[in-house]
């Protein structure tokens, strides 16, 4: 089963025990073969929107930029409970905020 996690842009500026917590997390996650991607997202989201045949494109950043998506990782474990533990420990590395979970199908 795959799962992407994304978390929230909290705002915050990392200091050098989050990124030593944070790299030594994704180094386990990385040999155990859990973690496939990994990466931070650009808060200049572009937005297209449907309605009809009318397809618009909005740029941003918006103003509720504190509920951007900062970043995610995909993984790939057994269990929905397997990936909730990740995110739990994810959560109590870099503290406060949200993060999602959500299964990823492929075909």
């Amino acid at each position: 089963m795959r799962y992407l996690m994304t978390t929230d842009a909290n705002g915050s500026v990392p200091d050098e025990k989050l990124f030593a917590e944070m790299g030594a997390f994704i180094e386990e996650l990385t040999a155990s073969g859990v973690l496939l991607a990994t990466g931070g997202l650009d808060p200049a989201t572009i937005v297209i929107t449907s309605a009809g045949e009318d397809i618009s494109v909005t740029d941003g950043p918006f103003a509720e930029a504190k509920e951007a998506v900062a970043g995610f990782a995909l993984v790939e474990v057994r269990s929905q409970e397997e990936a909730i533990e990740l995110a739990r420990r994810f959560r109590r590395i870099v503290g406060d905020g949200r993060s999602r979970l959500q299964q990823v199908f492929t075909g």
